[in-house]
């Protein structure tokens, strides 16, 4: 699927390059963290799928979006059934991303104009997804496969995207690994949003470690694209 739209969120993807992700049960603790993120300067989030309060919590941060952050793309994570991305979809999500690389998956996303991002740990995961549309992959989990699978890989298949989940830390040396080997963002989770943070309402310790990220990253990214 590459129209405008999945143009559009690409290019964000890009520019931001960390795509933080979470979920919690409580709406207002989940309102909390996009108000740090957002005024940390993060205008794509990943909400997974990751408890029995997700799809509404969901609606509910779509219609906070309308009235509280323009701009921010929200995206739902944690996707691995049709019906599911069909429930998400409806409820207003902007992207699709799965933990797995599933085919029938793919067809509903793609079918209703949205950007489908695929887990896949292997070659065989990747050119699988490729097959089946992909513009950028996910690969998960991160710390399994390391900087240097992203080298190899990338070789092999010079027309995707790639961005890492889990594994990945808020630091200057980790991040200019993942970026010199190729990957185009990466996604954030308990390393910028934290249980203890969440716990103790430390949400402006979160939206710290988001500008961060973002500083960090802009800054590496630079240096490469300066050699």
């Amino acid at each position: 699927m590459d129209n405008d739209k999945t143009k559009h969120i690409i290019t964000v993807i890009k520019e931001q390059a960390v795509i933080p992700l979470f979920y919690h049960d409580d709406i207002a603790i989940n309102i909390s963290i996009i108000d740090a993120l957002y005024n940390a300067g993060i205008r794509i989030v990943e909400y997974t799928n990751r408890g029995s309060k997700a799809l509404d919590n969901f609606k509910e941060l779509v219609a906070a979006r309308n009235t509280k952050w323009p701009g921010l793309l929200l995206c739902a994570g944690t996707i691995k059934t049709v019906e599911t991305a069909k429930q998400f979809i409806n409820a207003g999500a902007d992207f699709i991303v799965c933990p797995c690389m599933i085919p029938e998956v793919a067809k509903v996303v793609q079918d209703a104009g949205l950007l489908w991002v695929p887990g896949c740990m292997t070659p065989t995961e990747i050119a699988i997804a490729e097959q089946h549309g992909a513009l950028l992959v996910k690969l998960f989990p991160g710390s399994l496969l390391t900087p240097a699978f992203v080298t190899a890989v990338k070789e092999v298949f010079p027309g995707l995207l790639f961005m890492p989940t889990g594994g990945v830390d808020v630091s200057k040396a980790n991040l200019t690994e993942w970026f010199t080997s190729g990957v185009v963002a990466v996604g954030l989770g308990s390393k910028m949003i934290s249980k203890e943070l969440i716990q103790k309402e430390e949400y402006e310790a979160i939206g710290k470690l988001a500008s961060e990220a973002l500083a960090i990253v802009h800054t590496v990214k630079s240096t490469i694209e300066d050699k």
